[in-house]
């Protein structure tokens, strides 16, 4: 790359010490940044129309002068600006409400676009209209046609925004190298980079913008999948552990588990057992829905390591979750000889020395513990197996760590948090996939309920009926204490109103993540011994929680939670052999919330919700790319260019496979490319 494009900002035409530290705010700290900082969207001012061919209630583009303005104030006492725009055939309002700031934005004999959807007053107007100020086109600047809109921040303008990226083009853009091989470039009809870089900033059509869009959405997809390859590959060229699972330790295993395991979870066994078997180290996601099985199958896998002479580390993310897995893991093993033992932040000194004094000895056989087993203090004698819960929930530098306490540990990474299946099979492409989609006999699905204002009343003699069978509830906050900023129902507030209020009959707990360690686990033991009817809680409890009696899930502003959460959150209940109810409390005030609900409503299919979730809240939300590892995506939506993602993928592992480090001349941009979007994780590959 040329060394250009790595100048620090600063030093751009039109840009200085000051403007650069409001550009880094941005994350644009040198010119490659900037070219690269692309628009979140475009005004279209290319189709402009004459004022008098203003229709009521149509959406239309003008472009004209400022004639007059004028400030007053509406009855309510709300300020209203009106700007009359002429061109050559006639005038119109722009109106804006309550929107004081705006008031020095505009001056009589400036010219501008306005684009709005026309109504009639006592004149034409446009209501709220996008207005986009004419720039200096002497320059050679323009602000006609289509226009990029950048995300911005304080102290920066679109139109300087724009007028420095277009200084950088003009400079620089030619000098781009094509990073793609011109096998790809003429295989997908491609225009080059320069081109691309340009005509996605400024473009002349829709058409070459879209041509452009279609060209960098390949190029980031293709250099995140050639590091999937090259991560896989960095993995599968270790020498790892080649455990033996015959007849003889499959039967033993067998004895400990008390119940038949269902379809999926022999498959999964069976590819686990193979991996295990390889000199090659194992990295396997497993994915399955809540209640599926899955701790189960690690066991399984863990035992074999076990029976092979080796440690095993099982991590999970939070306290709760750790308790939850060590307690179900001990009534599995109490009979074995599997000696067990449990490790978090909050052990005592004593109990933490002793534990670490026995995991490095080999005393120890399998430990459970939470984000504690990747201290420097701790080490292994033989670590052979990782497991790790909740994967999304960990950085994968911690992962690594963990898998450092080895020597080439297999490693099995489980998720609860269903990924759609293609989307995982292609973006995982450094792990092999498992998918546990087969629920155990006896399972009864929550019947699922969007409780509105007028039905709440009936909701809480619905909660009571079941009460006084005997069941227990959860009852559901987004907040620990009340908000000044948020009209939100807080946890601590209604536990006491729902004991004083709705249930004075009943006892009611109160759990949530400002609590000691010790207070937490006191409410969960007293909660699972009936000493309370009523857990109200916050989303601490979205997993791990193993409660059969309880029967009923009341989550309140529903509405405010991810489809992914609430599907967690309705996991925690359905454990016993009674039917139970999940009853969504909320006044949804978007769309979007609004289909969460119905899609919670309809379905318990979390491969189905995953899609919905993805689909609904993007990548970036949904995926919290960072933890998998994966750098932020500038320009690619993994969800609406999955198709494009197919083909970058493909012709990634080719290359890859064909040239595993990259060492051919027309390679070297990919490598670079690779090791700038990696760069503070270059640990994660073996790039030649």
């Amino acid at each position: 790359m040329n060394q250009l494009f790595n100048q620090p900002i600063q030093y751009l035409k039109g840009v200085g010490p000051k403007r650069s530290e409001i550009l880094e705010r941005l994350g644009i700290k040198t010119i490659l940044d900037l070219l690269y900082y692309f628009p979140r969207d475009y005004n279209d001012f290319s189709k402009i129309q004459k004022i008098s061919e203003s229709k009521i209630g149509a959406k239309i583009t003008i472009r004209g002068t400022i004639a007059g303005i004028q400030n007053r104030v509406a009855r309510g006492g709300k300020p209203i600006l009106e700007v009359f725009v002429s061109d050559e055939t006639g005038t119109i309002a722009a109106t804006w409400f309550n929107q004081p700031f705006l008031v020095n934005k505009f001056h009589v004999g400036d010219r501008l676009f306005l684009h709005g959807k026309v109504n009639s007053y006592k004149y034409l107007q446009l209501l709220s209209p996008e207005y986009e100020m004419l720039g200096d086109e002497v320059s050679g600047f323009t602000t006609w046609g289509i226009i990029p809109v950048y995300p911005l921040t304080e102290h920066i303008s679109q139109t300087q925004l724009r007028k420095i990226i277009h200084s950088a083009i003009q400079c620089c853009a030619d000098l781009l190298d094509d990073t793609l091989p011109e096998a790809l470039v003429k295989k997908y009809n491609f225009s080059h980079a320069a081109e691309a870089i340009k005509h996605i900033h400024f473009p002349p059509s829709p058409e070459q913008l879209s041509r452009a869009k279609n060209r960098l959405v390949y190029e980031e997809l293709f250099i995140l999948e050639v590091a999937m390859a090259l991560r896989r590959r960095s993995i599968k060229s270790e020498q790892g552990i080649s455990f033996k699972a015959g007849a003889n330790v499959d039967g033993h295993i067998r004895k400990i588990i008390p119940f038949p395991l269902t379809g999926a979870q022999e498959r999964v066994v069976h590819e686990i057992k193979e991996d295990m078997k390889n000199t090659k180290p194992m990295n396997r996601l497993l994915q399955g829905d809540v209640g599926s099985g899955k701790t189960v199958v690690a066991l399984y896998a863990a035992l074999i390591a076990v029976a092979n002479g080796y440690q095993v580390a099982f991590m999970a993310p939070t306290e709760i979750l750790a308790q939850q897995h060590f307690h179900t893991l001990q009534k599995f093993l109490h009979a074995s000889q599997v000696r067990l033992c449990l490790l978090t932040g909050s052990s005592d000194a004593k109990y933490k020395k002793e534990t670490l004094s026995q995991l490095s000895n080999g005393t120890i056989d399998l430990i459970v513990g939470t984000h504690a087993l990747i201290e420097e203090t701790i080490s292994f004698k033989n670590l052979g197996f990782v497991v790790i819960d909740e994967q999304h929930k960990f950085g994968v530098l911690q992962r690594l760590k963990l898998r450092k306490k080895g020597v080439s540990p297999d490693v099995l990474i489980m998720t609860a948090t269903p990924i759609p299946r293609t989307l995982a099979i292609t973006l995982f492409g450094d792990m092999d996939i498992s998918f546990l989609d087969e629920m155990p006999p006896g399972r009864i699905p929550a019947k699922t309920y969007w409780i509105s204002k007028n039905k709440e009343t009936a909701a809480y003699e619905f909660i009571r009926g079941e009460i006084k069978k005997g069941r227990q509830v959860f009852v559901i906050y987004p907040l620990v204490e009340q908000s000044e900023k948020l009209d939100l129902k807080s946890a601590v507030t209604e536990a006491e109103r729902l004991q004083k209020e709705i249930f004075p009959e009943c006892k009611v707990g109160l759990l949530h993540g400002k609590m000691k360690s010790s207070e937490k686990e006191q409410v969960m033991k007293d909660f699972k011994e009936k000493r309370y009817d009523i857990l109200v809680s916050t989303i601490i409890i979205e997993v791990g929680i193993d409660i059969p009696n309880a029967t009923v899930m009341v989550i309140e502003h529903a509405e405010r939670f991810g489809l992914a959460q609430l599907h967690q959150l309705r996991g925690r209940i359905g454990r016993g052999c009674e039917q139970s109810y999940c009853l969504l409390f909320g006044i949804p005030k978007t769309a979007i919330s609004r289909e969460r609900l119905r899609t919670m409503v309809k379905t318990h299919d979390g491969f189905k919700i995953a899609e919905m979730d993805f689909k609904l809240r993007g990548p970036g939300e949904f995926f919290g790319t960072r933890q998998h590892g994966l750098p932020e995506l500038k320009i690619s939506n993994l969800f609406h260019d999955f198709p494009i993602l197919q083909k970058a993928r493909k012709d990634a592992f080719e290359i890859v496979n064909n040239d595993p480090h990259l060492s051919s001349e027309e390679y070297q941009k990919i490598k670079q490319r690779v090791t700038e979007m990696f760069k503070d994780r270059l640990e994660l590959f073996t790039i030649g």
